[in-house]
């Protein structure tokens, strides 16, 4: 919640604007005269990375409080996937067909918001990775319905800008990946999957391994495509080797609809529940 308790203290707010102001002299031009918490350099300094760090799991955590955002539901996803009226542009010929989770993404977050609303709103709001791809889907879906969504963008070396339908007072940027899958599932009631690459990967298998290990409690966590995913990810062959337990193999089930995802929320046996022990171990 906003902080609106009162002290006797001038406020930050009031001298940054105050030295906007100090008589221009050498001193006063110097680096070292600026107010440490203003300073932009002095912020990016290595030395302050764990401030920095601090920083961005607290701005979004704020202001998902503020909000009122208590729960969120998930959508992870290519970036490369076209919306089926954009087919005919996509790199390969498998990117085209898989267009259609397009469709069933937006489909999905347009249903779960509009159940959200409901509710009132605060519960099983839809979060992405906030760029193009299944990601706008997602927001899309979440607009579809008259609700909002959270964009969790990321720098990258080439562009990548939010997309326009994240909720513009949900929409944020990080610089450290590591916080920002932290506030991908801090809040986390549900979590879908769509095909995707190397990021979507990375994703599935934390999130995963955090349920594995009970270092994150049981949600649903529904993969889209299983073509796709069998395709990519010999399940059955890590289960096999012993690497991981059969029982780790009933953490996820596939579905290929919205409808089928909907339904699969609802009937999630052990929702809630941070296994004790790792099965097979």
């Amino acid at each position: 919640m906003k902080d609106d308790r009162k002290h006797p203290f001038r406020d930050s707010h009031q001298d940054r604007e105050a030295a906007t102001h100090a008589v221009d002299t050498p001193q006063t031009r110097a680096p070292s005269y600026r107010l440490a918490f203003a300073d932009e350099d002095f912020m990016c300094r290595e030395e302050l990375r764990p401030v920095r760090l601090q920083l961005e799991l607290l701005k979004p955590e704020l202001l998902m409080n503020e909000a009122g955002i208590n729960s969120t539901i998930v959508l992870f996803g290519g970036a490369r996937i076209p919306e089926p009226a954009q087919k005919d542009k996509a790199r390969t010929q498998t990117l085209a067909d898989l267009t259609k989770y397009y469709d069933e993404a937006r489909k999905f977050a347009q249903i779960m918001t509009a159940k959200s609303l409901a509710k009132g709103g605060k519960d099983d709001v839809i979060v992405t990775g906030g760029g193009p791809g299944v990601m706008e889907a997602g927001n899309r879906g979440a607009q579809d319905a008259g609700g909002k969504s959270i964009g969790l963008n990321i720098v990258l070396p080439h562009e990548q800008s939010p997309n326009p339908y994240v909720t513009p007072e949900l929409c944020f940027n990080f610089h450290y990946f590591g916080i920002r899958k932290m506030h991908f599932l801090m809040r986390a009631s549900a979590i879908c999957v769509f095909p995707g690459g190397f990021g979507t990967l990375d994703e599935l298998f934390e999130s995963l391994t955090l349920i594995q290990t009970g270092r994150m409690a049981q949600v649903p966590f529904l993969l889209f495509g299983r073509e796709f995913w069998d395709k990519i990810i010999n399940w059955d062959a890590l289960a096999e080797a012993g690497t991981i337990s059969q029982d780790d193999l009933k953490l996820f089930r596939f579905v290929e609809t919205a409808e089928e995802a909907v339904a699969a929320l609802d009937d999630w046996e052990g929702k809630g529940v941070k296994r004790g022990a790792i099965p097979g171990r």
